[in-house]
């Protein structure tokens, strides 16, 4: 089975909970990850950019690996985030984390380097030679700097054996139906971006991986389903009143906002890792406000 059959639906970014401390909340985690299941999300991601990976050790990486799969076991796949911009690395944290239960491995593109189109190409193909587990792209210009094109990715689809699919977070629509145009048949094509999943899944793509997911998993992925069933009808009812949601958690950081949604929901408590700070105290309000709601 094809990860485009495998991976259709919500899957979650999971966020990473702490302590006032700082130290991971494994109590909370466990919390989180009830949650979202029976909110009804297909498959669990972990150590992905709303998991403050930047900041994790590689210690704590580990751990959190062995953790997703022990509360998932039998209940859904576990994707494995393993991404950064030095590609030597990567190739030998592909070689030594615990991939072995892990349905696929998603790897954002290199941020800060801005490499060429072509240093975009030659770093997928090395980590995809090294991967024990299908490799999931994902295009995150925002955060990286640098936009992996629709082009390249197919010629990554097309040419790079164990690179089955990709995370488009461009907010480009143009480049994601040149992608869905072009695609091989049996390649994934996810949403990266909450608030335009609705569209593109409509356009073609296979589902999203969320972050809104960790707060309001039921309302989401009843949105998601809907969509993938052909209901925009009912897809759109659901989205628009998720619509403010996106903006608040979204306005000032990701996962500032999400994480104070989930403090006022009592799963978890609200401290993040420097250089991350909570929301602002007039977005916190907003916020409590629309969750009364």
């Amino acid at each position: 089975m094809s990860l485009r059959e495998k991976l259709r639906g919500t899957g979650v970014a999971l966020i990473t909970a702490f302590k006032a401390d700082g130290a991971v909340d494994y109590d909370a985690m466990e919390r989180v990850i009830d949650h979202v299941l029976k909110g009804g999300v297909d498959y669990l991601v972990t150590l992905g950019t709303t998991g403050e990976t930047p900041t994790l050790s590689k210690e704590e990486k580990i751990a959190l690996i062995h953790f997703t799969y022990e509360k998932a076991a039998g209940k859904v796949p576990v994707i494995v985030g393993i991404g950064g911009n030095n590609t030597r690395e990567l190739v030998h944290d592909l070689g030594h984390y615990p991939l072995d239960k892990a349905t696929a491995v998603l790897s954002a593109s290199p941020n800060y380097n801005k490499p060429s189109q072509e240093g975009l190409f030659q770093h997928y193909k090395a980590l995809a030679a090294a991967s024990p587990r299908p490799l999931i792209l994902y295009n995150v210009p925002g955060r990286t700097g640098r936009n992996l094109n629709a082009a390249t990715t197919i010629r990554l689809a097309r040419e790079v054996k164990n690179i089955e699919g990709i995370k488009e977070a461009s907010g480009d629509m143009a480049l994601c139906m040149e992608l869905l145009r072009d695609r091989p048949a049996d390649f994934l094509v996810v949403s990266g971006d909450d608030a335009l999943a609705l569209p593109q899944i409509a356009c073609g793509m296979e589902g999203v991986i969320s972050v809104i997911a960790n707060s309001h998993p039921r309302p989401f992925t009843d949105m998601v389903r809907a969509c993938l069933a052909g209901d925009f009808k009912k897809a759109k009812g659901l989205n628009d009143r998720l619509i403010e949601a996106y903006e608040l958690l979204f306005g000032e950081n990701n996962p500032a906002g999400v994480k104070a949604a989930m403090s006022e929901m009592k799963l978890i408590g609200n401290y993040l890792r420097l250089p991350l700070v909570p929301l602002s105290e007039g977005v916190h309000n907003r916020l409590k406000a629309y969750l009364a709601k």
